[in-house]
C-alpha cells in the first residue's frame, strides 16, 4: 500500500499512512533541555479521521500547557546545572559562587536524583523542614540559610515552568522558618577610643580600618579605592569597586563593581580626609624607601589609578590578613566577638546616634533602599532615646512657659 501524508489543519502537525495501514500523527512535544533539540511524538489510529481528532486534542493540551510530552528523565540536579550555566549569567560571580555551594551542599543530595516532574509541593516541604534539623554533626542550619536554599531552588523550578518542562512550581506554597533578626552589635564610644589608639600600631591595615570605621565602607570597598577617586579639593571620594579575591582558576584578584552596582560619591568627614592625605604622602615615601622594589606603580599616570591601601611595597591588602589584624585589635580593646563588618555597623549607628537622617546614612552605605537601612538599624539605642527624652521635655516646658 502506497504511504500518504497530509498537514494537520493547523500545520503543526503531520499525518499519513504507514505501510502496515495504519495512521500516524507526528508532532512536536517541546524541547529536550539536555540537548535543546525537538522532542518528536506520535499517534497511532487505525482512521485518518481517528489520529486528526487525536492530534488536534494533544496539541490543544501542548498550547494549553496540560501537557509536557516530556519522556526525557532529566533529573533536578541536571536541571540545576542547566540552570546554572544558561539561566544564571546575569548574577556576579559571589552570587553564583554562592548558588553552586547551596546546590551541591544542599539540594543535590537531598533532591538531585528526582526528575523535575516527579517532584511534589510535600516533597519540597520535608527537605526544607529537614534542613532546619540538626545533622550527623549537631549542626543546625539558621532560618535565614534555609531562606537562601528556598530562593535558589524556586528560582531554578520557576526557570523550568517558564520553559514548559513542568507546569507548576512546587516551591510555590512552601512554608519558610521565621527569620530573626540579628541585633547588630557595633563598638562602644568607650571602644571606639581605645580602637582609634590600638589601629595606630598597625601602619598597613591600621589607616584603613579607620576609614571604614569612620565611612561605613565594605571592606572589599575600601580595599579597591583607588586615587583617581579621592578628590581632596573638594573632600569627596567615589565609591565605585570592590576588590574581590577569587581563586587563581577564576581570574585571582579582581576588581568588580559595588555590590548593587550603582556608584556613590562620600562626603567623609574632614577627620578622613587628613588620613587619607596622611597616607597619600606616607605611600610616595615608601615608594622611594623599596625603589627597584616597589610594585604600586611605574609612572605618574599609574600613580593616579593605583590604590590608596597597600603595604609597604605596593601591593593591595588581603582579606584574610586584615582579619586576623583586625581580630588582634578587637581583642585589645575588649571586643575579641567584633567583626570587620561591625566597623561598618558602628559607623551607620554613630550616624544616627549623631543626627543623620535615615536617608543620608541609606546613600553613604549603599544600600539599595532607606527601607533596608530601617530594617537594620531600626532599633533605638539607649542613649536616642534619652535624648528624644529630653527634647520632647523642653518643648513642653516652652509650652508651659508661654502659659
Amino acid at each position: 500500500m502506497s504511504k500518504k501524508s497530509t498537514r494537520s489543519a493547523k500545520g503543526a502537525g503531520t499525518i499519513r499512512q504507514r505501510s502496515d495501514g495504519r495512521w500516524e500523527a507526528r508532532y512536536v512535544a517541546g524541547l529536550d533541555p539536555k540537548t535543546g533539540k525537538q522532542i518528536r511524538k506520535s499517534i497511532y489510529g487505525t482512521s485518518q479521521k481517528e489520529v486528526r481528532q487525536a492530534l488536534t486534542r494533544k496539541l490543544c493540551e501542548v498550547d494549553e500547557g496540560f501537557y509536557m510530552g516530556l519522556d526525557v528523565d532529566i533529573t533536578l540536579e541536571d536541571w540545576l546545572d542547566i540552570w546554572i550555566r544558561e539561566y544564571s549569567i546575569d548574577k556576579k560571580y559571589s552570587t553564583l559562587k554562592g548558588y553552586k555551594a547551596q546546590i551541591k551542599k544542599h539540594i543535590n543530595p537531598a533532591l538531585g536524583n528526582y526528575t523535575l516532574q516527579s517532584l511534589t509541593p510535600i516533597m519540597i516541604q520535608r527537605f526544607l523542614n529537614n534542613l532546619s534539623k540538626p545533622d550527623e554533626n549537631g549542626e543546625v542550619l539558621s532560618p535565614k540559610s534555609v531562606k537562601n536554599v528556598y530562593v535558589i531552588l524556586r528560582a531554578a523550578l520557576s526557570q523550568a515552568v517558564e520553559n514548559e518542562y513542568i507546569v507548576k512550581n512546587p516551591c510555590r506554597n512552601a512554608k519558610l522558618p521565621k527569620v530573626y533578626k540579628k541585633q547588630v552589635k557595633p563598638l562602644t564610644d568607650e571602644q571606639v577610643k581605645e580602637f582609634l589608639v590600638a589601629s595606630q600600631q598597625d601602619a598597613v591595615y591600621g589607616p584603613m580600618l579607620r576609614m571604614i570605621l569612620f565611612t561605613g565602607l565594605r571592606e572589599g570597598e575600601a580595599m579597591g579605592v583607588t586615587w583617581d577617586c579621592v578628590d581632596f579639593d573638594s573632600g569627596t571620594v567615589v565609591i565605585n569597586k570592590q576588590l574581590q579575591r577569587r581563586p587563581e582558576k577564576d581570574g585571582g584578584t579582581v576588581l568588580t563593581s559595588v555590590k548593587n552596582g550603582k556608584t556613590r560619591p562620600l562626603k567623609p568627614a574632614p577627620y578622613v580626609m587628613q588620613l587619607l592625605k596622611a597616607r597619600y604622602f606616607e605611600q610616595i615615601m615608601q615608594s622611594r624607601v623599596a625603589g627597584p622594589a616597589w610594585e604600586g606603580w611605574k609612572t605618574e599616570e599609574e600613580h593616579k589609578h593605583a590604590f590608596v591601601f597597600t603595604n609597604e611595597v605596593g601591593r593591595h591588602l588581603i582579606p584574610k590578613r586584615t582579619y586576623l589584624r583586625f581580630k588582634k585589635i578587637a581583642k585589645e580593646i575588649g571586643a575579641p566577638d567584633a567583626r570587620v563588618h561591625d566597623l561598618r555597623h558602628t559607623y551607620a549607628v554613630l550616624s544616627l546616634q549623631n543626627g543623620d537622617d535615615v536617608k543620608t546614612v541609606q546613600t553613604n552605605l549603599g544600600h539599595a533602599s532607606a527601607a533596608f537601612t530601617l530594617d537594620v538599624y531600626g532599633h533605638v539605642s539607649d542613649r536616642m532615646q534619652r535624648e528624644s527624652s529630653d527634647r520632647m521635655e523642653n518643648y513642653i516646658k516652652s509650652l508651659t512657659a508661654v502659659q
